[in-house]
Formats: structure tokens, C-alpha cells, sequence
């Protein structure tokens, strides 16, 4: 028998401890019958990130991941959403093959993962080839972002790096503050905008971004879930998350 609630699918939703904003993110776009259930990865809040310690820090959460996974395959869940990005992107197209894999073989069920998803996001919108990266990461993350980009295809024009200094910080960072990096971006050589790191709130703004800017503009954690639902034949349109999830 089909669970009550989630009766279309339940979705296991794995997230650092320290992020805030990719549950209540992925709650808002839930459609009728779909579940989101969330288990944490124990992440340290680092409080002093910078360029030479960012892949640490992040791999400290990526071998807790793993623990995670055990975690919430214990309520039985049909799929899973990787509320996480950096360790998507670490070593290109091949590092992402094998985090997918690894996340795959603990859990045996599907996963959606932020870079892959991406991927997939761009490709729908069609006609994409140079896109440019806002972040809250560090320069040496963001060059991890563009081999990824540029191993599945596409050349990154131009990158921000918000320079975050610990992992709650990122959802610290404000509306004015993305608007502005969005801007910044913007060119006649980018042919559309990608926000990446889940705990950064773009959600919302990124909609509002495609009418003024007229392209594409993709925050991580509407394609993380729209493929997720995609991927398990759930076609449901939404309005209020752009082009994506009201469209394709």
C-alpha cells in the first residue's frame, strides 16, 4: 500500500546540519501526494572558510554523507535529493560520476544531485552554451564549478564568488546582495546565469531575475528538485520558481 501522505513518492532529502534554507526551499515547491523527508550530515560550522580551506571543510561533510544516506533509508524512501552541491562539482564530470555512484550503492535507490541537475536544467531551456556562475563559495571552489561546466559542455564566461566565512553564513546573504552579483554577471556573452551552494536562498529571486535580465537564470535547489520530480515522472507545473518547474 502507498504511504498516506506520500503517496506519489517519498523523497529522502539529505542536507548539511548547518543548512537552512534548502528544506524549507524544496517544502515550497512539494507538490500534492510527494513527501520531502530530510536527514542531516553531522557538519562542524567551520567558522573560518577561506580559498586554502574550503575543500577540506567540504569534504569533511562528504564523508558523513554515507551516514546520512543509512539514516533516512530507514523511513523507506523512493528517491533521494542531494540538498548539497560542492562535493557534486569536486573533480569535474568523473568526480560527480563516482559521488553518484557511491550515494547509489549505500542507499540502492536513485539520487538527484545539484551539478548533474544543473546539467539537465540548462539543456531544457536549449540553446545555452556560455553561462556565467555566482557562488557563495571561494575562488578555488568556483574553478571546480567551471571544470564541471565545462567537461558536460559549456564555457563559463565569467564567476562570482561570495566568499562566505563559515557555513551558516551563506544563507546570511541577502536578496540586495544576489541582485547585485546577478548584474554583475549579466552580458551580452552569457547566454544564462547559474546559482550554485544550497544554503544560498535564490529560489525566489531567480523568476523575478529571468524577466529583467530576458535569460535563463537557474538557482541549484529549484533544479535539484525539478529533476528529482522529473525523474520520477512527476510533471506537475508550478508557478512562482520560473521557467523551469512552470514549463519543462
Amino acid at each position: 500500500m502507498p504511504d498516506v501522505q506520500g503517496w506519489r513518492r517519498k523523497f529522502g532529502v539529505i542536507a548539511p546540519s548547518t543548512n537552512t534554507v534548502v528544506q524549507p526551499d524544496l517544502e515550497a515547491m512539494r507538490p500534492h501526494g510527494v513527501t520531502n523527508h530530510t536527514s542531516r550530515i553531522f557538519t562542524p560550522n567551520a567558522g573560518a572558510v577561506s580559498n586554502e580551506t574550503f575543500r577540506a571543510g567540504a569534504e569533511i561533510i562528504a564523508a558523513n554523507v554515507a551516514d546520512a544516506v543509512r539514516s533516512v533509508m530507514t523511513c523507506a524512501p523512493d528517491y533521494l535529493v542531494m540538498g548539497m552541491s560542492a562535493v557534486t562539482f569536486f573533480d569535474g564530470k568523473p568526480g560527480c560520476d563516482h559521488f553518484i555512484r557511491s550515494v547509489e550503492e549505500v542507499a540502492g535507490i536513485g539520487v538527484s544531485v545539484g551539478s548533474e541537475s544543473c546539467r539537465a536544467a540548462l539543456e531544457a531551456y536549449g540553446g545555452v552554451k556560455r553561462i556565467a556562475i555566482l557562488s557563495p563559495y571561494w575562488p578555488a571552489m568556483n574553478t571546480e564549478v567551471a571544470r564541471y561546466f565545462g567537461d558536460v559542455g559549456f564555457t563559463v564566461t565569467r564567476d562570482i564568488a561570495l566568499r562566505c566565512t563559515s557555513w551558516t553564513a551563506i544563507a546570511e546573504v541577502t536578496e540586495a546582495r544576489c541582485i547585485e552579483a546577478l548584474r554583475e554577471l549579466d552580458g551580452d556573452d552569457v547566454d544564462a546565469i547559474v546559482q550554485v551552494g544550497t544554503n544560498l536562498s535564490m529560489v525566489r529571486l531567480a523568476p523575478y531575475a529571468e524577466l529583467w535580465l530576458g535569460k535563463p537564470v537557474i538557482a541549484i535547489n529549484t533544479a535539484t528538485y525539478w529533476h528529482a520530480l522529473r525523474t520520477n515522472g512527476i510533471a506537475d507545473r508550478m508557478d512562482g520558481f520560473g521557467r523551469l518547474l512552470s514549463e519543462f
